[in-house]
């Protein structure tokens, strides 16, 4: 068995892993860490875990080496800097889900995470983790750097675009819509019930850290190029999911035909990632709601032949395929097992 321990495991994303973990036939929880809830047990903290692991949360201390084969941290980026510091030469592998090291350009970094301070040589270490495009690179990753949950479906949604067909996109626009839970557990006036049930928040109208991620990554990456990516991000009344609408301006025209066999190709036999036609069920997708609950990320990709826009629709999980589920990809992939080991749950909807 797999040796895994998770660190921030009283948070959405920690509990998500716990969940997942427990039910891996590969994975064995060895161990759970944190600051804020130590000698508590995950059922104390997280009312649907109610298997007794025999655990409860410690301190994290250089010891855990020893306990561990893959050590995830669901922690604040501040935080994960500190324990990538710690522990990124003592345990096989490390996973972290935060934004520590997700923007690789140190200006860019420092942009927009001015509080981490990071290690320079662990930058240069971490793999940035989406599976589907760095699979082989994660085989023998030490250092993990997840994206976030719309970062997740930006680059998945682009990736066909510029590392499949290699267009130059001039621009690039992102309209972002997420969940309560992509905020975590902070307690904040305006994710109380009474102001964020039915609200459209647009809490990030003219930017955000997510598609600065994503623009690094391309820009490493990509054959083709983007001139300029921007993005603007709404908190809506649902606790699970998100959906983003990237609507991208190529410089050099196509057709519809053309972009769906693209996609099709592009994510032919990854197993996570579903290629939809936005008319081919009775509700329109990519919905978030039909992929909660699983590792799923649904995209469609539709032309405008008026404005030659190309209009991108992908949707996930932000705390199963945006978090959890994809460290648990990404760590399968590291230990050679096949990558949906342990994720192969189907969506639960309605929900």
């Amino acid at each position: 068995m797999i040796r895994a321990g998770v660190v921030g495991a009283s948070g959405l994303a920690g509990g998500d892993l716990i969940r997942l973990i427990t039910q891996h036939p590969e994975f064995e929880l060895t161990f759970l860490g944190g600051s804020s809830h130590v000698g508590r047990r995950p059922a104390e903290l997280h009312p649907n875990l109610r298997q007794d692991l025999g655990l409860a949360v410690e301190p994290v201390t250089d010891d855990v080496a020893g306990r561990v084969d893959v050590l995830f941290l669901a922690t604040p980026a501040p935080v994960s800097a500190d324990l990538s510091a710690l522990l990124a030469d003592r345990v096989p592998a490390l996973v972290d889900l935060s934004g520590a090291f997700r923007i690789r350009t140190p200006e860019l970094h420092d942009r927009w995470y001015p509080k981490v301070q990071r290690r320079p040589d662990l930058a240069e270490r971490f793999v940035y983790g989406v599976p589907e495009l760095v699979r082989e690179r994660l085989r023998d990753a030490a250092l993990i750097s997840l994206p976030g949950c719309y970062a997740t479906a930006l680059t998945l949604g682009l990736a066909p675009l510029t590392l499949g067909l290699g267009l130059d996109l001039t621009t690039v626009v992102v309209d972002g819509k997420s969940g309560s839970s992509g905020g975590g557990l902070q307690l904040r006036a305006s994710d109380l019930h009474a102001l964020r049930n039915g609200a459209i928040a647009p809490y990030a109208p003219t930017g955000h850290r997510h598609a600065a991620e994503v623009g690094d990554f391309l820009a490493r990456e990509g054959t083709g190029t983007v001139g300029s990516l921007s993005m603007s991000a709404y908190g809506v009344s649902h606790v699970r999911g998100l959906l983003t609408s990237t609507y991208a301006f190529p410089a050099t025209p196509v057709d519809q035909r053309q972009l769906h066999r693209a996609y099709l190709r592009f994510y032919k036999g990854q197993p996570f990632v579903r290629v939809r036609r936005h008319t081919e069920t009775r509700v329109p997708v990519p919905d978030p709601q039909a992929v909660l609950g699983s590792n799923y990320c649904d995209v469609s990709v539709l032309h405008d032949p008026d404005a030659d826009r190309i209009v991108v629709l992908a949707a996930l999980d932000n705390l199963v395929k945006g978090a959890a589920g994809q460290a648990v990809q990404a760590a399968n992939l590291r230990f050679g097992l096949p990558e949906e080991t342990g994720l192969t749950m189907q969506p639960v909807m309605p929900a």
